[in-house]
């Protein structure tokens, strides 16, 4: 599988799935985050997925680009309580698994108004 298609099928399996049986395949242990909110390693992640899972998330994927070790993917996340989430994760992969995350988050962007009419995905 290309790196592209691991990420996509990662964000298949947990975001939307909401299984996190199989993440040991996907990150890797020494997993390093950037986002201060978020622990290092494969157990940071689960620990963050648990609780983030909890609020039913449903991830919308809208654009998934692959660059050597690199996947960027924007997406659209609607949570189990209608809030909604503009979010661009960039991942380093290395040796096939997640090896590195870094995320820009935009939240509760639903009742946003375009005041140039281009929607927001």
């Amino acid at each position: 599988m290309t790196n592209k298609e691991i990420v996509l099928a990662f964000y298949e399996e947990v975001f939307n799935r909401h299984d996190i049986t199989n993440v040991a395949s996907y990150v890797r242990e020494d997993y390093l985050q950037h986002n201060p909110t978020v622990e290092d390693g494969r157990e940071g992640f689960v620990r963050f997925a648990e609780k983030f899972l909890s609020m039913d998330p449903h991830v919308e994927i809208v654009k998934c680009v692959a660059e050597n070790d690199l996947v960027f993917v924007f997406f659209k996340c609607v949570m189990g309580n209608g809030m909604v989430n503009k979010v661009c994760d960039i991942y380093r992969l290395e040796d096939g698994m997640l090896a590195e995350h870094w995320d820009v988050v935009d939240h509760n962007v639903g009742d946003i108004v375009s005041v140039n009419g281009h929607d927001l995905f």
